[in-house]
């Protein structure tokens, strides 16, 4: 159940706290903060920073768990502020005055749109796509032992997109060299496609994302894209 879900804004409550000019705003978690829009569904992962300019502003509020399964409930930034004061955890960050915590997900007030996201071309995304298998052999491996291989060399006119980069083992990405896989005398052990986009989040979700967010499956992963 969903609780304290409103549209107000909510005005700054004290004039001595500024993100922008508080450096303890700099730290972050590995995963960043789950930021949903008004219906609860995620739509992107911010910094740590950010997130608390937008509760500060009175865009955002901070969903929370109540350990009761589904039952969330939502905090503005003073009442979350008046609650992290005895929380003990090392996920919190001081200031002058006071001391609060990292929120793991934040609402937006306002913001109902679902952003038409396609999920992005990175290395770590290929790693994940491939499940750290290499393509030719189909060993699993350790991400230091694995490498990104066009299947036709970009000298002979492949592209960088999903159809054409698989993830490989150094040694297969050896023995393949500048060469198409016939020339090599080796075989994909599948085509390579664009993964479709809930479906790899959710992967994602179980793999890297905090206990907290595996409630919300729509996440938005964000990476560098790789080019040509």
């Amino acid at each position: 159940m969903k609780q304290g879900l409103g549209q107000e804004k909510i005005s700054p409550v004290d004039d001595n706290f500024s993100p922008s000019r508080n450096k303890v705003m700099d730290l972050a978690t590995p995963q960043g903060v789950l930021v949903l829009n008004r219906f609860w569904q995620a739509v992107h992962i911010c910094s740590v920073r950010r997130a608390f300019s937008l509760l500060y502003m009175g865009h955002a509020q901070v969903v929370e768990g109540n350990g009761a399964g589904d039952d969330f409930r939502t905090f503005d930034f003073q009442r979350w502020r008046e609650l992290s004061q005895d929380y003990e955890g090392e996920d919190a960050v001081r200031t002058i005055r006071f001391r609060i915590r990292i929120p793991r997900v934040i609402v937006l007030m306002l913001f109902d749109r679902i952003p038409k996201k396609e999920v992005k071309l990175t290395r770590q995304n290929i790693f994940e796509r491939d499940s750290y298998t290499c393509q030719y052999c189909g060993e699993l491996k350790d991400r230091r032992d694995l490498n990104l291989d066009h299947v036709i060399p970009r000298d002979h006119g492949g592209t960088t997109t999903w159809e054409n980069v698989v993830c490989s083992c150094i040694p297969c990405n050896t023995r393949k060299g500048n060469r198409r896989p016939p020339q090599a005398s080796m075989k994909l052990i599948r085509k390579p496609k664009r993964p479709k986009l809930r479906t790899f989040l959710n992967v994602q979700i179980s793999r890297n994302g905090p206990e907290t967010w595996r409630h919300f499956l729509d996440l938005a992963y964000w990476n560098v894209e790789l080019s040509d």
